[in-house]
């Protein structure tokens, strides 16, 4: 930021802005508005006389107080905010922080409480559609059954396809098979 001439009037001018807002005597000119010790680092002490009263100090109550009072219209003139243009001894303007409409407590309550619905219903739905299934695979069975095209015996909860009596099974591994054994 630079400082120079140009933007030291215009702080003098919003002291002397604020100052005749406070007063309402319209008394303080920009050249009542003294700045001392500049520095690099744009710091400086700055003091209001009173022109009625022959060069004698404002009162920095009185100054404090027109400055607080106009603080924002000092801030918006420089561009800056209460974080970036600081006053020593007045305190800041700083607008106090955003309280959300709901509590945040309430919010997580909700959001769990969603969570925990949606959990039971897909729980409920998942078992009626499988209660569905269930009883859709075991009434095409029965179908089957009546037809007399397929004989399924149920073992242990699990079907097993019926074995053919008549015909007859053959056990592979005790079939016998001259060729896989030697003779003794």
């Amino acid at each position: 930021y630079a400082w120079d001439a140009n933007e030291e009037y215009l702080f003098k001018a919003m002291v002397a802005f604020a100052m005749r807002k406070y007063s309402s005597k319209n008394t303080t000119q920009i050249s009542n508005v003294l700045v001392c010790n500049v520095t690099d680092r744009v710091s400086f002490w700055f003091v209001v006389t009173d022109s009625s009263k022959n060069g004698t100090t404002v009162p920095g109550s009185e100054v404090e107080v027109a400055i607080r009072r106009n603080r924002n219209r000092i801030n918006s003139a420089f561009l800056l905010s209460d974080k970036t243009l600081q006053f020593l001894k007045i305190t800041s303007t700083l607008s106090p922080p955003v309280e959300p409409s709901t509590p945040v407590w309430l919010i997580v309550f909700g959001v769990v409480l969603c969570l925990i619905v949606v959990g039971i219903v897909f729980l409920i739905v998942g078992g009626i559609q499988k209660r569905k299934k269930k009883n859709k695979a075991s009434t095409e069975r029965e179908n089957l059954e009546e037809k007399g095209e397929v004989t399924v015996t149920v073992e242990n909860g699990i079907p097993c396809e019926a074995l053919d009596l008549k015909a007859g099974h053959i056990n592979g591994v005790f079939a016998a098979d001259d060729e896989r054994f030697t003779s003794l």
